[in-house]
């Protein structure tokens, strides 16, 4: 390959398996990938606390990490990572509506300078420096992020209580459990690599992004848009396959392993999709 690719990795479900530990054969395909001159990178939901523990053991050299779904973007300066892209909403009105039909449910809001705010602890959430609030204070400041936990719903429920809510102001993802992750409006894992490709001066469609979640959608649209190629786990919701472009095998099976060492065999050839 002549010029770098700008390659984004999701990390849960891609990257590492639901133990938190490395899907087969990643981090030395990661490696190859970037020993060959190539932008690897993360896009991920998750906050930039839990996210950096991962650009360190995959020892990822790119200045610029995507976070929270797109509206945090981090960027490496001389004595670490400063918040390089910060996008940010009044939350008072989705936390109005929500709170009304989910009046148990856990609330934690992720603030402009990265300080998170909740209402109630729950395990897969990154705490550390955060502090517990009332409602109320959820939604005195603008917020990059609000997450919602209810363990009582399922999926279908979400997506019914955000009809009925009319959350268009604001972009949102349901995850694999009962996890509402909203962020402002137009935000998403595409925009905030958009910004990173344009900083880059990357070539066109010389993009590679690899997810298995409905928040990757946005990402792999925005890469087809480009002429770049958008790579759905094995394991992904139809959905999100039916936006890729090509699809690799589960994240248990090494699925992310196969997309890095084809693109490095054949950049410009997609993998068909599964039953195509």
């Amino acid at each position: 390959m002549t010029s770098p690719w700008l390659v984004g990795l999701d990390v849960d479900g891609t990257i590492i398996l639901q133990d938190e530990t490395m899907s087969p054969g990643v981090p030395d395909a990661v490696a190859r990938v970037r020993d060959a001159g190539h932008v690897v990178t993360i896009a991920t939901g998750r906050s930039w606390p839990a996210t950096e523990r991962w650009v360190d053991e995959l020892e990822i050299t790119a200045d610029y990490v995507v976070c929270s779904n797109g509206a945090v973007t981090m960027r490496r300066v001389a004595d670490g990572w400063e918040r390089w892209s910060v996008e940010t909403f009044d939350p008072r009105q989705v936390l109005a509506l929500l709170t009304e039909r989910l009046p148990e449910a856990h609330y934690m809001v992720e603030l402009g300078d990265g300080v998170r705010l909740y209402t109630g602890e729950v395990g897969d959430w990154t705490l550390e420096g955060g502090r517990q609030v009332g409602i109320d204070e959820l939604g005195a400041l603008p917020v990059s992020r609000v997450v919602v936990v209810s363990p009582g719903h399922d999926e279908d429920d979400f997506h019914r209580i955000v009809a009925e809510t009319g959350l268009n102001e604001v972009s949102y993802a349901i995850g694999w459990t009962a996890w509402l992750d909203i962020a402002p409006q137009g935000v998403d894992k595409g925009s905030a690599l958009a910004k990173v490709h344009a900083e880059l001066g990357i070539d066109g469609g010389q993009v590679m992004v690899v997810g298995d979640g409905r928040n990757d959608i946005g990402m792999f649209e925005w890469s087809r848009e480009l002429g770049g190629r958008a790579v759905a786990m094995g394991q992904a919701p139809d959905e999100v396959k039916d936006a890729a472009t090509e699809i690799t095998t589960d994240v248990e099976d090494g699925g992310l392993a196969l997309a890095l060492n084809a693109l490095l065999a054949h950049p410009g050839v997609a993998q068909v999709k599964a039953g195509e």
